[in-house]
């Protein structure tokens, strides 16, 4: 679904055809191994996006001793559906890192609406962090299992803490984009 968003974020831009945007992608950050976007990948997204209405070949370019490319603009139905991918990027996204693509493109989005989200996110995570110290707190392991059991009760509290810190982080800077 990033990869949709991403696509459909950029041709709200300007008309494009996969390879640019997957370079886009690439400089000066090679996002694109970091999210491990390969071409095929993005031509999957194109052809998807293509069959559902949300955007749709405008142009072929032929130049000499190189392969078509195939341009493409998003199409009204795919203006509709951007800001209703990009709530569900956050309202299913299980953590920070899988609605990152979807900060980018807030621009597209009701800002106050996407914070509502995202406090929703943060009680949800500190519910998650009490339940989880709670748990370790009734733990009774043998002596073998404790060094193990605490370096995984620390590796899922500081990984819950930087969530809830990150979010906090969000949150502010889209309150005074609003301010």
């Amino acid at each position: 679904m990033s990869i949709q968003i991403y696509i459909l974020s950029m041709l709200m831009e300007e008309k494009s055809y996969p390879y640019k945007l997957k370079k886009q992608l690439s400089e000066p950050l090679p996002l694109d191994k970091l999210g491990n976007l390969t071409e095929s990948k993005l031509y999957y997204h194109f052809d998807s996006l293509s069959k559902s209405g949300l955007i749709e070949q405008v142009e072929v370019i032929k130049e000499e001793h190189r392969p078509d490319k195939q341009v493409f603009a998003i199409t009204e139905k795919g203006r509709e559906m951007l800001p209703k991918k990009i709530y569900n990027l956050f309202e299913k996204g299980e953590d920070v890192k899988e609605f990152v693509i979807g900060l980018f493109f807030l621009r597209f989005v009701d800002k106050a609406r996407i914070i509502r989200i995202l406090e929703g996110k943060l009680e949800e995570i500190g519910q998650k962090e009490n339940q989880f110290k709670i748990l370790c707190e009734r733990l009774d392991v043998s002596e073998v299992y404790k060094p193990t059991i605490n370096i995984t009760n620390n590796y899922m509290l500081s990984r819950l803490d930087i969530e809830i810190k990150t979010i906090k982080q969000i949150l502010e800077q889209l309150s005074k984009e609003l301010d």
